[in-house]
């Protein structure tokens, strides 16, 4: 049999969008001699559609679109949607599906079993779980249909299992011949070589082909990078899909090849590509077609308007310089040689004016007080002001430049260069935006080399730094990962990293009581294990010290 492998781009809520690609793919993978096309977890309404669901009508049109698809796709389909619970026990007002559609009707339906609820996940708040799996019988083999978590509770792979129940196991107990598996994984650094490991032993312990289905671009903060594969029973990789692009890959079963696709090798390469699928498609499915960066002169802002050229093209960005009183002469002369060199468009604000009648106005409030945070705070929330009017008279989007070393810190100004639509870099460390500066500058050297060399600084007073405030960014990185990511504590980080225990507790604080900003802040794209705020809800008020 050959088996499509339909890897597409959908858009949450969308559903004649979303129903008319799959038309699309379905014929294609027609024409191109397929007797069954697979697609992804919940392509129907798009993943995750949350509270949606929550939502009577949601349901009843995934139901309505599922129908219809049914009556005229061109060939066999299996496809994700939301469907109706098994019955009212459990109280919760939906099911995940995947149906076959064939013969212009729905001919099978299985719900997924396994319901994550950890990390960036909460499917149990939404669905009821299967109680049972059912092979299915197709074109003379037995299929096992899975749902994205299904496949991921394999006890010979994982030391702890989190579920009772292995679905595929249970499948296997009824003599089917291959597991398929539609999913909407996202994207996360080394996650895709985990996942591909974990498939491959699947494949060999159970001595059956996997055939894996991912959804791919991005949707909120989620990015998932499509990567779909099937694997034959011996674990080697007989078909593979762009990452981050939509794609047809098909799989002769009988022969066990299919066709691979070439894709980046380098995580940072990938997490590249991340970061301009997830701006791209936030822009666009969001109803914008035109974006503006602040452009400081230094590397986060640099850093922020490459990925948006590389998502939208130069002639949808608008790069802002707004020196103020502290601003260097180089700063400026930076900003404007990355935006000809990017090829966008370029405006000078000046803000010394404003900030000069800001102070003259608080003045006698300000009586007696000598100047300090707050008016570096003035100057940030003017520019953050400046950029705010520009979005609303251009609509355009604002990405905001912040990184996540100084989110995780607090070192950044609420309404100010906080403000924005979509913090493009707000899981990236410090350190790692100096990598991809680097990767952008492969090809020639479009971000100026004085950006990447000359310390950070923020530039809201004479001569100041980030390590005015900061220690060195590989130091506040190392205790960052550790502390957010891993979940080490103050004693076990300094003890592993021969850091001065003093510093790695005065970081802990400033993180846990920087919740409060973080909170405030513009969706960002989650490329780590532990992105601020989705995935990792943390409490503003709370007297916990770790």
């Amino acid at each position: 049999m050959k088996i499509a492998l339909a890897q597409f781009n959908p858009t949450v809520g969308d559903f004649e969008g979303n129903a008319a690609k799959i038309r699309k793919f379905a014929d294609d993978a027609k024409a191109r001699g397929a007797q069954l096309v697979v697609f992804s977890e919940l392509c129907l309404c798009g993943y995750p559609p949350q509270d949606l669901i929550e939502r009577p009508r949601f349901v009843k049109r995934n139901l309505q679109t599922l129908g219809a698809l049914a009556g005229d796709v061109a060939l066999p389909c299996i496809v994700g949607y939301v469907g109706e619970p098994q019955d009212s026990s459990s109280g919760k007002p939906a099911a995940n599906c995947a149906a076959l559609l064939a013969g212009g009707r729905v001919l099978f339906e299985q719900r997924k079993m396994l319901l994550p609820t950890y990390d960036v996940f909460d499917e149990s708040r939404y669905f009821q779980p299967a109680r049972s799996q059912s092979a299915l019988e197709f074109c003379g083999t037995r299929l096992g249909i899975t749902i994205c978590e299904d496949v991921w509770n394999d006890k010979n792979f994982w030391a702890k299992p989190m579920y009772e129940r292995d679905p595929v196991a249970e499948l296997m107990g009824q003599g089917i011949e291959i597991v398929i598996n539609i999913s909407s994984s996202p994207y996360q650094i080394d996650k895709g070589t985990l996942r591909h490991d974990m498939l491959r032993a699947l494949a060999r312990r159970h001595g059956r082909p996997v055939v894996y289905v991912n959804q791919v671009g991005g949707n909120d903060s989620l990015v998932f990078d499509g990567s779909s594969v099937a694997i034959t029973a011996d674990g080697r990789m007989a078909a593979q899909a762009l990452s981050f692009e939509e794609d047809l890959v098909l799989f002769d079963t009988a022969s066990g090849t299919g066709e691979i696709r070439a894709r980046a090798t380098d995580e940072l390469e990938a997490a590249y590509q991340a970061l301009a699928c997830g701006t791209r498609d936030y822009v666009r499915k969001c109803g914008f077609k035109q974006v503006l960066v602040g452009l400081s002169g230094g590397i986060d802002s640099a850093v922020v308007a490459a990925i948006a050229v590389a998502a939208l093209g130069a002639e949808n960005v608008l790069g802002v310089a707004m020196p103020g009183p502290y601003s260097s002469e180089g700063s400026l002369r930076d900003a404007r040689l990355l935006a000809e060199r990017l090829r966008i468009r370029f405006l000078t604000l000046p803000i010394g004016e404003v900030f000069t009648s800001y102070k003259k106005t608080l003045s006698s409030a300000f009586e007696g007080r000598a100047e300090d945070v707050t008016e570096e705070n003035i100057q940030a929330r003017i520019r953050g002001n400046f950029l705010m009017a520009l979005s609303n008279k251009f609509n355009a989007l604002l990405l905001s430049t912040g990184n996540k070393s100084e989110l995780a810190v607090g070192y950044c100004t609420l309404y100010g260069d906080m403000a924005g639509g979509l913090a493009v870099i707000s899981d990236v460390p410090k350190t790692m935006v100096y990598e991809l500066a680097r990767l952008i500058n492969r090809g020639g050297e479009l971000i100026p080399a004085n950006t990447l060399t000359k310390p950070p600084s923020a530039e809201l007073r004479p001569n100041q730094t980030d390590q005015d405030s900061l220690p060195p960014y590989d130091v506040l990185d190392r205790i960052l990962k550790a502390y957010v990511e891993d979940l080490k504590s103050p004693e076990e980080i300094s003890d592993h990293y021969g850091i001065a225990l003093e510093l790695v507790r005065e970081i802990a604080v400033k993180v846990d009581r920087n919740e409060y900003k973080r909170q405030q802040a513009a969706p960002g794209l989650k490329i780590t294990s532990k992105a601020f705020r989705i995935g990792r809800p943390f409490p503003i008020a709370q007297r916990f010290v770790p």
